[in-house]
C-alpha cells in the first residue's frame, strides 16, 4: 500500500526562497524603502510565499516600528514619531553590542570622549568597562550610570532638560555645556540614514545637542544598527560625509557608500552578521 501524498494547502510556502526569516525580513525593509511601497502580493511573489505568511513578517516589522503597515502592502516608517524606547533597547540588540565592542577597540585609554543620547551608545558605554582613565562627557543619565561601574572613568554629565522616557538630556544648557569642551572622540547614534546620506532624527533638542558634540570633537564615530538605513525622520542633523567613521553591523546601500567614499568616511563593519 502506498503512503498517500499530502495535499499542498493553500497557506504552505511551497516555493519559498531559502533564507532565513532575519534575512526575508532584512530584504522586505529595504524594498519597502526603494519602492516606497510593496503590495503583499508583490512580495509574496518576490518570495516565493502565500500572502498569509506577508501579512504575518509585516505585523511583526510593523510591531518593531520598521515598516508602516497599510491595506494591501506596507511603506516606509512615518517621519515624525519615534518607537518608543523600550522597543528600541530589545530591537537588535545583539548586533548593537558588537558594535559597542567594535567602538570599544577604537578607543584607547587615556581619551576623552562625548557620548550622546541612544540606545547604541548606550552599549557602547557598556563596553567601555575595562578601559583606563577615560574622560566622558554625556547628556545621557543611561551613559552616565552604566559608566559609573568603572572606577577608572571620570564622568561629567550635561545639565539641562530630562527626557523621562529615555535619560536623555536636551536643552539649550546641555548645548552651552557641551560647547566648553574639545574632546577626542564623539559618539552619537542617529535614528535614520536616508538614501542620499542626510543623517536624521526625531527631536530637534537631541540634533542640536548632537551637532555640538560634532563640532566639538577631534574624531566623530556614527553608531548604527542596518536598520536605520533609509529610515525616515523629519530633523536633519548632517550628511554622512561630516563624519570620520562609521560603526555599523552591515554594508551600507551603494548610495550611502558613494556618499561615505566622497567624504572619505572609514567604515567598521560587522562582517559576521552580513546578510
Amino acid at each position: 500500500m502506498h503512503n498517500a501524498r499530502p495535499d499542498k494547502s493553500e497557506g504552505q510556502d511551497t516555493g519559498a526562497r531559502h533564507v532565513t526569516v532575519r534575512q526575508r525580513h532584512a530584504e522586505m525593509i529595504r524594498m519597502v524603502r526603494e519602492t516606497g511601497f510593496a503590495t503583499i502580493q508583490s512580495l509574496a511573489d518576490h518570495f516565493g510565499i502565500t500572502p498569509q505568511s506577508v501579512r504575518r513578517d509585516i505585523n511583526t516589522l510593523n510591531a518593531k516600528g520598521l515598516v508602516q503597515r497599510y491595506h494591501g502592502g506596507a511603506g516606509p516608517c512615518l517621519s515624525t514619531e519615534n518607537m518608543d524606547y523600550l522597543d528600541r533597547k530589545v530591537l537588535c540588540l545583539a548586533e548593537k553590542r558588537v558594535i559597542g565592542q567594535m567602538v570599544a577597540r577604537a578607543i584607547p585609554n587615556k581619551s576623552s570622549l562625548f557620548i550622546n543620547i541612544g540606545t547604541t551608545t548606550e552599549e557602547v558605554a557598556r563596553a567601555l568597562g575595562g578601559h583606563k582613565n577615560l574622560r566622558v562627557i554625556t547628556n545621557s543619565l543611561n551613559v552616565a550610570s552604566i559608566l559609573t561601574g568603572n572606577p577608572e572613568v571620570e564622568i561629567i554629565v550635561a545639565g539641562g532638560l530630562i527626557r523621562h522616557h529615555d535619560g536623555g538630556i536636551v536643552g539649550e544648557a546641555a548645548i552651552d555645556f557641551i560647547r566648553q569642551f574639545k574632546v577626542d572622540f564623539g559618539i552619537i547614534g542617529i535614528s535614520g540614514i536616508d538614501m542620499d546620506g542626510t543623517l536624521l532624527d526625531f527631536d530637534y533638542r537631541e540634533v542640536r545637542a548632537a551637532r555640538a558634540i560634532m563640532e566639538n570633537s577631534r574624531q566623530v564615530f556614527l553608531v548604527t544598527d542596518h536598520t536605520k538605513f533609509g529610515r525616515n525622520a523629519m530633523v536633519r542633523l548632517g550628511n554622512i560625509e561630516e563624519i570620520d567613521s562609521l560603526f555599523t553591523d552591515k554594508t551600507p546601500p551603494a548610495s550611502v557608500l558613494e556618499q561615505m567614499k566622497r567624504g572619505n568616511v572609514k567604515l567598521h563593519v560587522d562582517e559576521d552578521s552580513e546578510i
